[in-house]
């Protein structure tokens, strides 16, 4: 007889980092199939604008305002979306800050504010919501990594230190949930085209771009859409009990070949 808990029909989830992106389209893509969702980031006017959109589709949307760096307003978060929505299926964590530096000039405090929002964040997240999940034997985290952890790139190297250290973090979660019926999971895009960035100076998005140049890091110089990776994420959150994907890994794909002219 399987000791395996049935997944439910309805399963509300989380998704923190949720007012653009990665973030916002993973909402949309796990709305339409049917999630009820929660968004969750600072800056909430954004996030009722996606919450609107899912709702005229049909589908169910909460949103409050969240600050993976502070452990009350995650606590609050996760209260509210409780009280919303019920006990919380599945935590998509998609929060990130990225602020472009060489490593011997960026300021110490930058550097751990980065770490704050993209590691610890996830942490405070865990904490919020995995102990329930483990009490009702089933669940799923999914961390939004990226591919700096395989192709590390300059100038980012608080990001790529903190990328690093959720794909352990994910790893140690994922062995000591082996059992509990919780799933951690890893999605790790490649280049996709957010608002990250959209705020840097002129110059130190030239710096970054030519350094990618230089090391040979652009590839095919594609960017993807963030709705392809939220529908990886979606994926692998309707996967059925006893499936699991610990990591996939999703990039651009490049132009086809030109081919010679047939005579």
């Amino acid at each position: 007889m399987s000791r395996r808990l049935p997944q439910p029909d309805r399963r509300p989830t989380v998704v923190a980092g949720a007012s653009s992106g990665i973030g916002s389209a993973t909402a949309v893509a796990l709305a339409a199939r049917g999630f009820p969702v929660a968004l969750g980031a600072r800056r909430t006017t954004e996030c009722e604008q996606v919450v609107d959109q899912i709702r005229y589709a049909g589908g169910t949307a909460v949103a409050h305002a969240l600050d993976v760096t502070d452990a009350e307003s995650v606590a609050a978060f996760a209260a509210k979306v409780t009280a919303d929505l019920g006990d919380v299926e599945a935590v998509v964590s998609s929060a990130a800050r990225l602020v472009p530096g060489r490593v011997h000039e960026v300021d110490t405090a930058e550097f751990a504010g980065e770490i704050d929002v993209n590691v610890l964040g996830v942490h405070r997240l865990v904490r919020a919501f995995v102990p329930a999940m483990v009490e009702r034997r089933r669940g799923d985290v999914l961390l939004v990594s990226s591919d700096v952890v395989d192709t590390v790139r300059p100038f980012m190297s608080s990001y790529a230190t903190g990328k690093w250290a959720v794909e352990g973090l994910a790893r140690s979660l994922r062995l000591e949930l082996e059992g509990t019926g919780v799933r951690v999971s890893v999605v790790r895009p490649g280049p996709t085209m957010t608002g990250m960035g959209m705020d840097w100076s002129t110059a130190d998005t030239a710096m970054v771009l030519d350094g990618w140049s230089r090391f040979g890091l652009t590839r095919n110089g594609h960017f993807m859409k963030p709705g392809a990776v939220a529908d990886v994420i979606a994926y692998v959150l309707d996967l059925p009990r006893g499936t699991t994907i610990p990591l996939v890994e999703v990039n651009p794909e490049p132009d086809l070949t030109p081919t010679e002219e047939t005579p």
